[in-house]
């Protein structure tokens, strides 16, 4: 299977692009499997005249917002079912402070078909650097996003395989992200570049049962470049890892 769990649409503040351009062009890229997956800040503010200093100060009403960006992209989905598999996501910020961008505690996510976690390893996340309670707060299947995850679990003093595991028992996933495009400067994770080259990391991975996603993150639809989604997902199947909702 080729998925993207990682593409944003102009719902996303730093994206221009409507769900019909994302989608078409992850088809003409040979993508079986597409999650849509806008910031919470972008979806919740409605594109209203949101600004970088105002956050969720702008009080915006995040229960009306969320129905309606899912509903959105589930008429998407039923508009291209029979060429692609949609899935609808929302990317969730996780840093607090007045320039907040972070999901309120009383916005309901839990009917998404997944979400992507952010800002995890950030000193200042709201996660405190608890990810399965903050899973659970989310209520749906949940995956770190562009996170050096093996960094992070030396950080917290964790066993790598121990966690992964735990990871795999709660249904938790973690982000191969490939992005390459001009919002990120053209430059690639390093985390995904030592993955894919070191061994123990893999095997770590492939025996906790852990299952891995790869997202190309997208932002600019001219800018992408399907062909580092479908390698990772081949190298990854390769590995005898599974993919996210892989069989499901």
């Amino acid at each position: 299977m080729i998925q993207d769990l990682h593409a944003h649409t102009y719902y996303s503040f730093c994206s221009k692009d409507r769900p019909e351009r994302v989608v078409e062009a992850a088809i003409n890229g040979g993508v079986q499997q597409l999650g849509i997956c806008d910031h919470n800040y972008g979806v919740g503010c409605a594109r209203t005249e949101f600004c970088w200093d105002k956050g969720t100060r702008l009080n915006a009403d995040y229960e009306g917002t969320l129905i309606r960006y899912y509903d959105h992209i589930n008429c998407i989905r039923e508009k291209y079912r029979n060429k692609i598999k949609i899935l609808c996501g929302i990317e969730i910020c996780t840093l607090p402070g007045k320039d907040s961008y972070a999901l309120p505690t009383s916005a309901d996510v839990s009917f998404f078909d997944f979400c992507l976690l952010e800002n995890l390893d950030d000193p200042r996340s709201i996660t405190q650097g608890d990810l399965f309670a903050y899973a659970k707060r989310c209520g749906c299947p949940t995956g770190v996003a562009h996170t050096n995850m093996f960094a992070f679990i030396r950080s917290i003093g964790e066993d790598p395989y121990r966690y992964f595991r735990k990871m795999a028992q709660h249904g938790i996933f973690w982000e191969m992200n490939v992005n390459y495009d001009s919002l990120h400067s053209f430059q690639s994770h390093d985390y995904v570049t030592e993955f894919f080259k070191n061994k123990e990391q893999q095997e770590i991975v492939k025996k906790s049962g852990v299952r891995l996603s790869v997202g190309f993150d997208g932002h600019i639809a001219a800018e992408y470049k399907p062909l580092r989604v479908s390698s990772a997902c081949k190298r990854i199947q390769e590995m005898g890892i599974h993919l996210a909702f892989e069989g499901i």
